[in-house]
């Protein structure tokens, strides 16, 4: 319970530093903020074994973070330098690590979905019992990809939980004007597909229903659709005013807050007193502080760079087909 908060209270504060450092132009390009939805990204990703897969959407700094990469990294590639987990050139959507088991945030809507059923496959190919989690909104979920991909891991056994991080707002949409149905787990039943809803402001109950899935698939090789339900507290990205909403709405949400909400947990249980608390927002501020001034001191990407990582060499491709016979 204790590492749950920590994981999201570092995400939240590494949240609100990149939001500080986008408004004074030290990020550039597009950024989606995470404040909010912690409880889901934390929750559902310390389930996971390191060689276990992750693949994730544009708003993905906190699922890298808790998949393991060095936040140092993930900022670094915030702010488009060579020490960042894409080498700078990535940016918000697009944090990668396969040493981590992290697929990368992808900034084609449901462009994931698909790529965690071919991990999947690729787990079946090999017959390890490692797993793919794979997170997206429900803005993606009436994409036809979302469908191909439920069907063809529903058919060939593939161990993927499909995690819909459903914060009610595609984009600036509501979820009522965009889906005929408001249980959206229910898709999976035109596949046959084991399904559950999680209170995604609620950790705890992230942790305990996505270890169930987490198991099952190890074990049946089965994937599972979860939808989890949870809040951004921001707009959609940092250019968002998020006027499609009321103050009302927005201030009963965060009566919610899954920081908040843990914290009591561990507070009635007697795991922690005020002074872990005080400790650990000290802690992660003094750690937050190391990662500003490591994407502060990190040096850009060299101009000979420009053209590395684009294609694959010829020399890789062979190798790559060799390893695929």
């Amino acid at each position: 319970m204790k590492l749950l908060y920590e994981k999201m209270l570092l995400c939240r504060r590494f949240e609100e530093k990149a939001g500080v450092a986008y408004g004074m132009g030290k990020i550039g390009g597009f950024c989606h903020l995470y404040i909010g939805q912690e409880a889901v990204a934390a929750g559902a990703l310390c389930t996971l074994r390191k060689t276990d897969y992750a693949i994730a959407a544009y708003r993905e700094h906190a699922h890298a973070i808790c998949k393991g990469i060095d936040p140092k990294a993930v900022m670094a590639e915030l702010y488009g330098k060579r020490t960042g987990s894409s080498l700078g050139k990535g940016g918000s959507m697009h944090i990668f690590d396969m040493d981590c088991g992290f697929l990368g945030g992808h900034g084609i809507v449901g462009g994931q979905i698909p790529l965690a059923a071919g991990a999947g496959f690729s787990i079946k190919h090999k017959k390890t019992d490692d797993v793919v989690v794979c997170f997206f909104g429900e803005g993606a979920i009436n994409q036809g990809v979302f469908h191909e991909s439920m069907n063809l891991a529903a058919l060939w056994h593939l161990p993927v939980i499909f995690i819909c991080e459903n914060n009610r707002y595609g984009m600036g949409t509501a979820l009522e004007r965009a889906s005929s149905i408001y249980d959206l787990s229910k898709k999976a039943l035109a596949y046959e597909m084991e399904r559950g809803v999680l209170d995604g402001m609620d950790v705890v109950d992230v942790f305990e229903k996505v270890s169930s899935a987490v198991d099952y698939a190890r074990h049946t090789k089965k994937p599972t659709l979860l939808e989890a339900r949870t809040y951004r507290f921001r707009g959609h990205s940092m250019s968002d005013p998020a006027t499609y909403r009321t103050k009302d709405e927005l201030a009963e949400m965060k009566g919610r807050d899954p920081i908040s909400l843990c914290k009591e947990v561990i507070l009635a249980q007697k795991l922690a007193d005020e002074t872990w608390f005080e400790e650990m927002e000290k802690k992660i501020k003094t750690q937050m502080d190391e990662v500003l001034a490591f994407a502060e001191e990190s040096p850009d990407p060299a101009l000979e760079e420009l053209h590395e990582h684009v294609l694959v060499e010829a020399h890789e491709q062979s190798q790559l087909k060799g390893e695929v016979r």
